[in-house]
């Protein structure tokens, strides 16, 4: 689906916690721990630069979520993430309840009248956070502010109440017919990060009957995630059945934590074979969609929410849904499910039950390359060129190495995160090389397409390259590929040999790599591992020569 705006799909944000002036949250936090005598704090000579590092390795929200009355609870994450590192005690997980909510019933409607907050007792005390006993941790003696800064998800958080209730309430436990107080409890994981962890953890919560009221969820730099929930749906404060119910349910799925597809661990990819559609499929519940950000022929993208995440929403049109735009559907989930990199646009989940199909990803609040150049008139410094333009040989040298082959590679589809990170997306019409048959031609965009495509000719992955040239044309001269045509008549200057003109003030290194890669023969372009190599020894060179001219 080619969609007119190219925005797309939400990576976290950068790393970098002093978000307004020169305010630092960690400075607050490690002066309030010493303040207060905290143990660590006081005794650990390194203290402080753990502390800085476990900030280090989450995103700013983190840090914009702290509490300060609670600083404690700093330490609890950092013990949790330190926990998770041991595969056989994945996934850790802690559990404390946080408030009564007295609610007014009339009907099917109740109405949250007033709250009441009780701390929870400690039943294992330890140095400075979380322990780890058969998978789990225990509260501590520290009261937690609930998460009102993340967004109600309204997820029919009163569905399970009554059946739990009936099961675990206890003889002095009683509830009017006017007024019922439910317990909010805080669950928080942490575990190896990976695609629809999510989806699994919320499913999770759910067969034990708890409702999702909030999520705040958070990936560290080197692939493990901390994801709080505050729930309800267990009729009791005390938690030490909740903690029973939980290790059941986890074990339940035992096997499936270790595993990690995310690209700073090293870890063995789950192949999409091994995966069922209960692994990606999306809860349509739990999905909040937003604003149209583009449209296509077949289908619209919308900004959403999904368990508190920002989220795309590729939505096909069900009035215009046909055998060939369903197969293209199929064919981008099971292409999506496969892919996991850095610099691909990270998939989420789907929905494939006729006539709801949608794919969701990360939102990409950067847009699109193309909007980035042409709309909103960008010029690129050399150095920031280069970055993008290895981001780019990057993500399609890990799906060559994959065997998948984009087909409609262009700055439309290639987005930028908040931290100007570029990724890959939109495989409305990408492949798998190894799955037979012919290649269908004029297959992607004209002013992009390779002209082994446009002639009808078998074409393999080197189409991607030659697209990939004029790309890296697109960059260097901040215009639209031959802006002076129709696309029409551009598919049919290239055909017999036209190319676009070489801008003049180009490095020639670049120029170069350009005309190698857009080669009218496809076996004399380059891999994208050659590309990348040349690209990055070009940086270098670069900031070598920028160094240079600094110190003189």
């Amino acid at each position: 689906m080619d969609f007119i705006e190219g925005v797309g799909e939400s990576s976290s944000p950068p790393r970098n916690f002093s978000g307004f002036g020169n305010y630092d949250v960690r400075n607050d936090v490690y002066n309030r721990l010493v303040e207060t005598g905290h143990d660590q704090a006081v005794s650990n000579p390194d203290f402080r630069e753990q502390l800085e590092a476990h900030f280090n390795r989450l995103p700013p929200s983190y840090g914009l979520d702290v509490n300060m009355d609670r600083a404690e609870d700093v330490l609890l994450h950092q013990s949790l993430l330190t926990l998770a590192r041991d595969p056989e005690k994945r996934p850790v997980f802690h559990v404390r309840f946080l408030e009564n909510i007295s609610t007014q019933t009339d009907g099917e409607d109740q109405q949250i009248v007033s709250t009441q907050s009780s701390p929870r007792p400690s039943f294992l005390t330890t140095n400075g956070g979380a322990v780890s006993s058969h998978k789990r941790t225990r509260d501590h003696a520290i009261d937690f502010e609930p998460c009102s800064k993340l967004e109600d998800l309204n997820l029919d958080v009163r569905k399970n109440s009554k059946e739990i209730e009936g099961r675990f309430l206890t003889d002095n436990f009683s509830q009017r017919q006017e007024y019922s107080n439910v317990p909010i409890h805080e669950v928080i994981f942490s575990t190896i990060d990976k695609p629809k962890l999510l989806s699994q953890l919320s499913a999770l919560l759910s067969d034990i009957g708890l409702n999702i009221r909030e999520a705040h969820v958070f990936s560290t730099t080197d692939g493990y995630s901390l994801d709080v929930f505050v729930v309800d749906g267990w009729p009791i404060e005390e938690t030490d059945g909740l903690y029973d119910a939980m290790e059941k349910a986890v074990a339940r799925s035992e096997g499936s934590w270790s595993r990690s597809s995310n690209s700073y661990l090293a870890v063995e990819k789950p192949l999409a074979a091994e995966a069922t559609s209960g692994d990606w499929e999306i809860d349509r519940k739990l999905l909040k969609i937003g604003e149209r950000i583009a449209s296509g022929s077949g289908g619209d993208l919308y900004r959403g929410v999904y368990l508190g995440q920002d989220v795309a929403v590729k939505v096909l049109r069900s009035e215009q849904l046909n055998d060939a735009l369903e197969d293209e559907f199929s064919q981008e989930v099971a292409i999506l499910r496969q892919v996991n990199h850095n610099n691909v646009v990270r998939f989420i989940g789907a929905c494939t039950k006729s006539p709801h199909l949608f794919i969701v990803t990360e939102y990409m609040p950067g847009g699109s390359l193309y909007d980035y150049l042409h709309k909103s008139h960008n010029v690129l410094e050399l150095s920031r060129l280069l970055n993008i333009v290895i981001d780019v040989s990057k993500g399609m040298e890990y799906l060559h190495r994959n065997n998948i082959i984009h087909r409609d590679l262009k700055t439309a589809n290639l987005l930028m995160d908040t931290h100007n990170v570029v990724k890959v997306a939109d495989f409305g019409v990408a492949r798998f090389l190894n799955q037979g048959g012919v290649m269908t031609a004029e297959t992607g965009t004209y002013r992009w397409m390779a002209p082994e495509v446009i002639n009808h000719q078998p074409y393999d992955q080197k189409a991607d390259v030659f697209s990939f040239s004029i790309v890296l044309w697109e960059l260097v001269t901040s215009k639209v590929p031959y802006d002076a045509m129709t696309p029409l008549q551009a598919a049919l200057g290239v055909r017999q040999g036209l190319r676009p003109e070489l801008p003049k003030h180009g490095h020639t290194k670049l120029l170069d790599l350009m005309q190698r890669c857009w080669e009218a023969v496809p076996i004399n372009r380059p891999s994208f591992h050659e590309i990348t190599v040349i690209l990055e020894n070009l940086l270098q060179e670069v900031e070598n020569d920028s160094q240079a001219n600094d110190d003189a």
